[in-house]
């Protein structure tokens, strides 16, 4: 049984304020690599864009870190990405772009994008500059930095909305779509 298929109590995340700056600002000016080959820039693409940010995928072969399922919000991000997969064809409808953001590297990314079988790149920040450049929250577990769970849904390079914390994780794209037909 894997741990999408638990049920675990977790600890809900609060919302501390974190992100309260965010809305209206705009994307910096970053090039960053994904698990497509490709680099990207946030700032410059046009329309509805939206990005993802979660803490890390777990791989089936390598055990979380001690006591990840006991930090608030650090647990949910295989059915983050799911969900996202599973909406991507709404998504696209509502004429928006998807992108999930890890400060893992794109190496590692690259074996989740493939399990899980996800259409749209995952972003990998591993030295922080685009986290940093915008002050999103991070968590630290054991030597690295993570991003706390965060979705932006930019138009034009623009900050629109922001959801955090995102709790239950797998909710979130159903949010960011209701959100986009609104």
């Amino acid at each position: 049984m894997s741990l999408t298929d638990q049920k675990i109590d977790l600890p809900i995340p609060e919302d501390d304020g974190a992100c309260d700056h965010l809305v209206g600002k705009q994307l910096p000016d970053i090039e960053l690599e994904t698990t497509q080959g490709e680099s990207i820039n946030f700032s410059s693409i046009k329309g509805y864009l939206v990005i993802y940010v979660y803490p890390m995928t777990g791989r089936p072969d390598v055990a979380l870190p001690e006591g990840w399922a006991q930090i608030p919000g650090a647990m949910g991000c295989t059915p983050q990405s799911c969900s996202f997969r599973d909406n991507y064809a709404a998504l696209k409808k509502l004429n928006s772009i998807v992108f999930g953001l890890s400060t893992q590297t794109t190496s590692y990314q690259k074996e989740a994008a493939e399990r899980l079988q996800l259409p749209f790149p995952l972003v990998s920040d591993f030295e922080l500059n685009f986290i940093q450049s915008l002050s999103l929250p991070t968590m630290e577990s054991g030597a690295n930095t993570l991003g706390k769970r965060v979705t932006l849904i930019t138009f034009d390079g623009v900050i629109k909305k922001v959801f955090y914390p995102v709790f239950p994780p797998a909710e979130n794209a159903v949010e960011v779509i209701a959100y986009l037909n609104s």
